[in-house]
């Protein structure tokens, strides 16, 4: 983790807290894949995912998981390109002239 995440320690912190709002922090070695998007999407996606792991080795982990809001999907995505325009809302420069 410290490699892949260049050792930013907000990012590597990010990725433990669900172990540590249980206090699993020595319990469990978590092997991830994760790709696309930059590194801190992906310590997001990889925090979601741990906490998607304990939720199904007890579902009593459920109630302080959600408190703080480990088990919630960021829903955003890239908006697609339209026709006519440059990306997804940049449109050719106008020319009077």
């Amino acid at each position: 983790m410290q490699e892949y995440l260049q050792a930013n320690p907000m990012w590597v912190e990010y990725c433990k807290i669900p172990l540590v709002t249980l206090g699993f922090e020595n319990n469990y070695d978590v092997f991830v894949k994760v790709q696309g998007g930059g590194l801190s999407g992906q310590a997001q996606a990889i925090c979601l995912g741990v906490a998607r792991a304990l939720l199904k080795i007890s579902p009593a982990n459920r109630v302080p998981l959600r408190s703080e809001g480990l088990l919630t999907r960021d829903t955003r995505v890239v908006e697609r390109k339209k026709a006519g325009l440059r990306k997804a809302r940049k449109r050719p420069q106008f020319s009077k002239r």
